[in-house]
């Protein structure tokens, strides 16, 4: 699987996450305790998470990781 469509996968469903719960860029950053611009990075691309922080993420949208990262999308 290629870097970039992980990436691009993860950022996506992370945002698209925040956006159902309804919650700012600002106020999920608060919560996350990382800056606005970083999680702004990650949702557009420009960042690669760590795994600490997609679980912190997937903590407080009250999702699982699977959501993020579906397992069917496979890590051939």
């Amino acid at each position: 699987m290629n870097d970039r469509i992980i990436l691009d996968t993860v950022s996506d469903n992370i945002r698209l996450a925040r956006l159902k719960k309804r919650l700012s860029q600002e106020k999920l950053a608060e919560m996350i305790d990382i800056s606005t611009k970083y999680l702004n990075m990650i949702e557009n691309r420009k960042a690669n998470p760590t795994i600490v922080i997609v679980i912190k993420i997937c903590q407080i949208l009250q999702i699982d990781l699977n959501s993020i990262y579906p397992s069917n999308e496979g890590f051939n």
